[in-house]
């Protein structure tokens, strides 16, 4: 679009905001609020020419006359005459597009959408559709913004509920591995508990309420926690077990033993 080359021209970044979420876009939602009050309620025009002049006419007026409370009671024209004058001009009309340099990779981590369409990040839950129900999402976190895909196409995009001090935290998990088979290596089995999660190492990994009762396998692939079904991978977690108590886990491969008194091992 000639909008964004104009943008990417003059060292501008075009965001955009999530549909439906009118929070994300105070600004200009208070600039319709006056628009409509200062201005559309006031008069009618017979042709799209007049209104267009007419508008013109009040845009100059509210940027350079018009006094705003949330300033100083100053017209914005004097805030923006506070800054630096720019050492450019500004470059308008259909440019030719260059090839911009390369952005960064942007760090994702991978969800899987529960019954109800949505996914958890940081502990807020986010809709992503129902039909996807079952399947896993990349969910990327960028200017305020969660972009959730799935096989690389876009399905939904949220403003970010979580503070940004818990941005460290978002980044800092590691994109979660989720092969289309288990990684092969020695295995212990471990039975779903009530809560939908087994132990290991003392430490309950999360699997899913809808395997309760279940015989699940446990590996340690790396820093990671994969649990599979029927030989199917069904979850891969972040290891926070203590390191001390892999040898005793690992040297229990069906978990301790039960007798018809004791919960699930």
């Amino acid at each position: 679009m000639l909008f964004d080359r104009i943008c990417q021209h003059n060292g501008i970044r075009h965001l955009l905001t999530a549909p439906y979420s009118p929070t994300t876009t105070g600004k200009i939602e208070r600039l319709h609020r006056t628009m409509r009050k200062e201005f559309f309620d006031l008069a009618r025009f017979e042709t799209i020419e007049a209104t267009q002049a007419a508008l013109d006419d009040w845009v100059l007026h509210y940027n350079t006359e018009r006094e705003h409370q949330s300033i100083g009671d100053v017209a914005p024209i004097r805030r923006f005459e506070l800054r630096a004058k720019p050492s450019f001009g500004v470059i308008d009309g259909d440019v030719a597009m260059t090839d911009p340099e390369p952005a960064p990779p942007k760090r994702t981590i991978t969800r899987i959408v529960d019954s109800g369409g949505r996914v958890r990040v940081l502990a807020f839950r986010y809709h992503v559709g129902r039909h996807l129900k079952g399947a896993s999402v990349q969910v990327a976190n960028e200017a305020g913004l969660l972009s959730f895909t799935h096989n690389g196409v876009l399905v939904a995009t949220h403003a970010k509920r979580h503070l940004d001090d818990a941005d460290v935290k978002f980044e800092g998990r590691p994109k979660a591995i989720r092969p289309g088979r288990p990684t092969t290596g020695g295995e212990v089995l471990r039975i779903v508990d009530t809560a939908g999660s087994v132990s290991f190492a003392g430490t309950g990994y999360r699997v899913g309420n809808k395997f309760k009762g279940q015989e699940a396998g446990v590996r340690l692939v790396g820093d990671t926690v994969q649990i599979t079904i029927g030989g199917q991978l069904v979850r891969t977690h972040r290891a926070r077990h203590d390191k001390s108590k892999e040898y005793g886990a690992l040297a229990q491969p069906t978990g301790k033993a039960r007798s018809r008194h004791d919960g699930v091992a």
